[in-house]
């Protein structure tokens, strides 16, 4: 402070400290608020459920099902330590999460990291930065995310405020799926077959089918709500192979965030909702209790040409009551209404609402998408067939089974990770970088498949300079059906700038995109015998995997990977691992 503090007179001395204590009280409080370390400690165990009836051993975090809610603010730190006690090998993926420069921590088994083996721990420790919303965190290796799941809640830094209503309660809800057959033991089959793998028997709302034939009703969700209130639903699509509808009979429901990014808000009766996506809607409870109960109910969105799980998850909103008379016997008594949905296949309705995702585009929240472009990409994505070595019974024909590719390349795994063979330069063997940035041959995507529908193999990246402006479109393929995919990519959001059905046109489809306010996602559907366009900016160093979240068409091998290569500066080069990173 200096000789001027100290020839001050006391009560100015006192007068000065009380000032530069008022200047300093609110940075001090704001230092405090930046920046907290969330401790958790997840212990995957085997644990006994009971639903369908039928009780099964399944795996677990900490013995919960849904797992259990990781909660953080925006610039948080996030430290979660997992022990394998189970007989798989086990990985985490914290979905969406941007992972900038923590891509050690992102969790796709052998593409970041190698797997924890029984009875061993990772701690994956990454920073929340620039993201506020729901995403959620599930296993990233074979079929054990069936039941490895939940939610993540990231609330905006203290004391901002949504940009929408503030609501009452928040409640998140997880749909699902549940097997009566061990999940692993359902792919194991379908991989020696080579066929498509047996479908799931029920899907779920937070762990829970609702009721079903022949079984009592205990396994149901219940939301009760009090008239008059909003309540914020934190809507997560973690089914393996099924897109859902969601709906609450007789109510509306209004859009305010997808993947963790506010939109425009947009009321709608049906949300439709790929897995790996997330979506959160305000829900305004009715202002006088009505006397009837309200299905709240998900069943698939399905446009492909083999069976689906055609069940139809319920849960009940019920409105609580004040008066006395009340009681149990009187609210079972309550006619239950249930919501309509489209024909399970309705590609129009799902391209008219995926259309209604808009960024905010305002000053507090930019939609930040690449005006420019430096590398343009096309990729076909969809299904074909491959060969069966000699010593494999497959029973497609002339011992083949079904695959799955991007660009005619249907993805090997690697016995080791990518992250670790790119970062210490020990690529040979295990990756090459070859990927084909167009597909090897042009044909009619959407209209009739060409003779030959084999799919290459092999384990190929796209290497991408550091701040590179991409543009990606993805074309569904009509070879053994269209269907719609829905792809995911690690370690970014992307801009859905354009999308329509059929082929993308080169020449006339880029002159309507939306450079404007386009949809911000981690997780875009590609429309079923259509296309869409994105466009991200490639500032996050590491290996990024990009897959289809339908389960089965990962297994089959529609994935790749992309490689962001270091930029000049200390700040966007990728650390080094962890000292606990797993070993293969």
């Amino acid at each position: 402070m200096g000789s001027a503090y100290l020839s001050m007179p006391g009560f100015m001395k006192a007068m000065f400290l009380m000032l530069f204590a008022v200047m300093i009280l609110p940075e001090l409080s704001h230092a405090k608020h930046a920046r907290v370390t969330r401790h958790y400690k997840f212990n995957i165990k085997m644990q006994n459920f009971t639903r369908l009836c039928q009780t099964k051993s399944i795996v677990t975090v900490n013995g919960q099902f849904p797992g259990p809610r990781i909660i953080a603010r925006e610039g948080d730190r996030v430290v979660i330590k997992v022990v394998n006690h189970v007989q798989y090998n086990v990985s985490l993926h914290w979905h969406g999460v941007r992972q900038l420069r923590s891509g050690w921590a992102d969790g796709p088994a052998y593409i970041t990291q190698c797997p924890i083996q029984t009875g061993q721990s990772f701690v994956y420790n990454f920073t929340i930065i620039g993201q506020r919303g729901t995403l959620w965190w599930h296993a990233h290796i074979s079929w054990l995310r069936a039941t490895l799941y939940g939610p993540i809640i990231i609330l905006p830094k203290r004391h901002v405020p949504y940009p929408f209503t503030q609501p009452f309660r928040e409640v998140p809800i997880i749909l699902g799926e549940w097997w009566k057959a061990d999940t692993e033991a359902v792919i194991n089959q379908a991989t020696q077959t080579g066929l498509a793998p047996n479908l799931s028997d029920a899907h779920t709302i937070n762990g829970l089918p609702g009721p079903v034939s022949n079984c009592p009703a205990k396994d149901t969700f219940k939301l009760r709500v009090k008239p008059g209130k909003t309540y914020l639903l934190r809507l997560i699509n973690a089914a393996l192979n099924d897109e859902m509808f969601f709906s609450i009979a007789n109510h509306s429901l209004t859009v305010v965030e997808a993947d963790a990014v506010y939109v425009k808000p947009f009321s709608t009766k049906i949300v439709l909702i790929t897995p790996g996506q997330t979506v959160n809607v305000l829900l305004r409870a009715k202002s006088k209790a009505p006397n009837a109960t309200f299905a709240i109910s998900a069943r698939p969105y399905a446009t492909g040409p083999a069976a689906f799980d055609n069940t139809t998850a319920t849960g009940f909103l019920e409105y609580k009551k004040h008066s006395l008379s009340s009681n149990k016997s009187n609210t079972k008594k309550l006619p239950l209404l249930r919501p309509v949905f489209p024909k399970f296949n309705d590609s129009v309705f799902a391209m008219n609402f995926h259309n209604k995702v808009r960024s905010l585009a305002n000053a507090r929240f930019p939609a930040k998408v690449p005006k420019t472009v430096d590398r343009r990409f096309f990729f076909t994505v969809g299904l074909g067939i491959s060969q069966c070595s000699k010593n494999e019974q497959c029973q497609g024909p002339n011992n083949t089974r079904v695959a799955a590719a991007v660009n005619n390349v249907t993805f090997v795994m690697p016995k080791i990770a990518l992250l670790q063979a790119h970062f210490f330069n020990q690529s040979k063997g295990v990756y090459t970088t070859d990927f084909p940035a167009n597909p090897p041959f042009k044909f009619n995507y959407t209209g009739n498949p060409p003779n030959n529908i084999i799919v290459s193999s092999g384990t190929k990246a796209v290497v991408l300079p550091f701040n590179t402006r991409v543009e990606l479109v993805l074309q569904d393929t009509s070879i053994i059906g269209a269907e719609s995919h829905p792809l995911h990519l690690h370690g970014f959001n992307f801009f859905i700038v354009g999308q329509g059905n059929g082929n993308f046109d080169p020449k006339k489809d880029p002159k309507k995109f939306n450079l404007v306010d386009p949809a911000e996602r981690n997780t875009a559907g590609v429309p079923s015998g259509g296309w869409v366009a994105v466009r991200f900016l490639a500032d996050n160093p590491g290996v990024w995997f990009m897959h289809c979240h339908l389960e089965v068409h990962t297994s089959w091998g529609l994935k790749m990977a992309w490689i962001v290569q270091d930029g000049k500066r200390r700040n966007q080069k990728l650390p080094p691992p962890p000292s606990d990173l797993p070993k293969c």
